[in-house]
């Protein structure tokens, strides 16, 4: 009976969504904030206007710094917030002297 049994082909999944933005904040254990702005044109009056959204994302190895910008990418959900996790650091932020490091 099990012989006559076929297998469902698996539904292939599509290209996941990803963003690229500015860390805002990594105070939290393995989660960093990160801050996407997109521009875009208002539908009535033509204006363009800045979209600022924020994502929790997951970061591994804690590697992430605030002023970093860095891609993230939808995933599945890992926490009641968290959707995205940190797939690349674009750039690093710069150090500057004499202000205390956040994380060590």
């Amino acid at each position: 009976m099990s012989e006559n049994v076929e297998q469902q082909p698996q539904a292939e999944r599509g290209r996941p969504k990803s963003r690229i933005g500015v860390v805002v904040s990594n105070k939290m254990t393995k989660t960093v904030v990160v801050q996407v702005e997109r521009r875009m044109k208002h539908g009535r009056y033509g204006k363009y206007m800045t979209e600022k959204k924020k994502y929790k994302a997951h970061d591994e190895e804690q590697a992430c710094k605030v002023g970093d910008i860095v891609r993230i990418t939808e995933t599945r959900p890992l926490s009641k917030d968290k959707r995205w996790r940190v797939s690349e650091i674009v750039t690093r932020a710069e150090v500057i002297e004499g202000a205390p490091a956040e994380r060590s």
